[in-house]
C-alpha cells in the first residue's frame, strides 16, 4: 500500500525561502507533496534555492520584501498565478537585533519590528483572503524560543519574537470565531547553525565565522546536547502545514532541545 504524501495537494508560500531554514522547509514540503513558492528579498538567493530544489517538485521564486504592503500583495498574486491559490502561508524570514533596551538605537529597534513582527502582520491580514478560497488552510509562523525567554541583551528581539507568538494566538482566534477552518500555530527554535548564528556572535558587527567553541557552549546549554537544525524545524512546520495538526491552533512548538523547561 502507498502512502499519500503528508502535503499533497497543498499550495504553499514561504517568505525568507532563500535562506537556510526557508529552503529547508521548501525542500521537505516538496518532498511531500506540496507546490511551493519561494520568496525572499535577495532575488538571487531565492532564483538559487529554486534551482536547487527543482528536482523535488513544483517550486517557483519571486522577489519579496516582507516589511512593504506592496511587495506582499505582488508575492501574494504571484503565488495565485504560479499556484493557482494558497492554503499554507510560513511567514519564516527574519533578522537578528541584539542589543540591550540602552543599546538598541531606535532605527535598529524599528527595523527590528519591521522584519520580525510587522512583517507577520502584514503577511496574514494580505493573505488571509486567499486563505479563505483554498480551505483548510494553515499559517505556520517562525518565532524563536527567544519569543518566550528572555535575554538581558536581546530587547528588540525578544520583543518582536513575543509578538509573533501572541500574533499567533489572536490570528487563531479571529480565524476560528470567523467561521474559518484556518490554523495558526508558531515556532520557536533554540540556535540553529545558520548564518543567522553568525550575526549572534557578531554581535552587531560584520559576520564572522563561528568556532567550534562557540557552536559547543550553545550546544552544551541545551539538555539535549545539540544545536537545534533546520531539518528539526522543516520536520515541524510540515506538520502544521499539514492535515495532520487539523485540531492545533493557536499553539506553538517549542524546538529548543528542553532549554525552556529548566
Amino acid at each position: 500500500m502507498t502512502m499519500q504524501p503528508r502535503l499533497a495537494g497543498k499550495l504553499a508560500l514561504i517568505s525568507g525561502g532563500g535562506g537556510g531554514i526557508g529552503r529547508a522547509i521548501a525542500a521537505e514540503f516538496l518532498r511531500q507533496g506540496a507546490r511551493v513558492m519561494l520568496s525572499d528579498i535577495n532575488p538571487d538567493a531565492a532564483a538559487s534555492a529554486k534551482s536547487g530544489l527543482a528536482g523535488l517538485g513544483d517550486v517557483h521564486a519571486c522577489a519579496h520584501d516582507v516589511t512593504d504592503e506592496a511587495s506582499w500583495r505582488a508575492a501574494l498574486a504571484a503565488t495565485r498565478d504560479a499556484l493557482g491559490g494558497l492554503n499554507v502561508l510560513v511567514n519564516n524570514a527574519g533578522i537578528w537585533v541584539p542589543g540591550s533596551v540602552e543599546d538598541v538605537e531606535p532605527d535598529t529597534w524599528r527595523r527590528g519590528m519591521s522584519v520580525n513582527l510587522d512583517s507577520v502582520y502584514l503577511g496574514t491580514r494580505l493573505a488571509l483572503p486567499l486563505l479563505r478560497e483554498s480551505q483548510p488552510a494553515s499559517i505556520v509562523n517562525l518565532s524563536s524560543i527567544a519569543g518566550i525567554i528572555a535575554g538581558p541583551n536581546l530587547a528588540a528581539y525578544n520583543a518582536a519574537k513575543a509578538g509573533v507568538w501572541m500574533l499567533t494566538k489572536s490570528t487563531a482566534l479571529h480565524a476560528a470565531r470567523g467561521g474559518n477552518d484556518i490554523r495558526c500555530n508558531s515556532i520557536h527554535p533554540y540556535f540553529i547553525d545558520t548564518a543567522l548564528l553568525q550575526d549572534v556572535f557578531s554581535k552587531g558587527g560584520p559576520r564572522q565565522e563561528v568556532s567550534d567553541e562557540q557552536r559547543g557552549k550553545l550546544a552544551k546549554a541545551a539538555p539535549l546536547g545539540r544545536l537545534c537544525t533546520t531539518q528539526d524545524v522543516a520536520h515541524a512546520a510540515v506538520y502544521l502545514a499539514s492535515d495532520e495538526s487539523a485540531y492545533m491552533t493557536g499553539s506553538e512548538i517549542k524546538l529548543d532541545g528542553g532549554f525552556s523547561a529548566m
